[in-house]
């Protein structure tokens, strides 16, 4: 069984949401609810990625920052960067300053616009990485077959920063898998949220 965590409120919580005040927030309010908006979407392939060796909390401090820095994450905007650019970027102490990351960043929004330009949206195609069945047990495995299938797709599309761990804790706060503690109040909640979402293209 998944540790828990009892809150203010005395409403049980994932264990991991403990740490801090804001990952309470982010679990009861963002972690595991469906997304099919592209440029959050988008804002969380890229988060994932440079939280690459760090920890959520880091990232989740910055996000202001990040989303600042990369114009709200509107990857059509982000495409047209340049050296300047990235050169103002890495004088950015507000974000995580690593040349690679924001190279991918860059690439990554020019590879968006593409798959949009062929899918329709980021969504109808991520949403087709979707389990058919939930996991067994929730928060045992840290990547799934479907995140290595989404990992291998992204990549020879020439994504970057795109692996399969990366992508499975991707799909865990984006809602393709409920991966909520099975005695966590909050995995009900978003069950019935995914219930009710349309999935894109669908």
């Amino acid at each position: 069984m998944s540790p828990l965590f009892t809150g203010p409120d005395g409403k049980p919580r994932c264990g991991w949401c403990a740490a801090t005040p804001q990952y309470m927030h982010y679990h009861d309010n963002e972690w595991g609810f469906p997304v099919d908006d592209d440029r959050r979407l988008f804002e969380k392939l890229c988060l994932e990625g440079f939280q690459s060796g760090l920890s959520w909390r880091t990232i989740l401090e910055k996000r202001d920052n990040f989303r600042a820095a990369f114009h709200g994450f509107d990857f059509e905007k982000i495409a047209r960067f340049g050296e300047r650019d990235v050169e103002r970027l890495l004088q950015d102490a507000g974000i995580v300053r690593h040349r690679g990351k924001i190279e991918a960043t860059i690439n990554n929004a020019q590879r968006a616009c593409e798959l949009v330009e062929r899918e329709g949206s980021l969504a109808a195609f991520i949403w087709r990485f979707r389990p058919a069945k939930s996991l067994a047990k929730p928060q045992i495995v840290s990547t799934s077959p479907e995140s290595v299938a989404l990992s291998k797709a992204l990549k020879k599309l020439g994504w970057k920063f795109v692996g399969p761990t990366t992508m499975y804790a991707f799909m865990q706060s984006m809602g393709l898998v409920n991966d909520h503690a099975e005695d966590c109040t909050f995995r009900a909640i978003v069950e019935q949220q995914r219930k009710r979402f349309k999935q894109p293209g669908a």
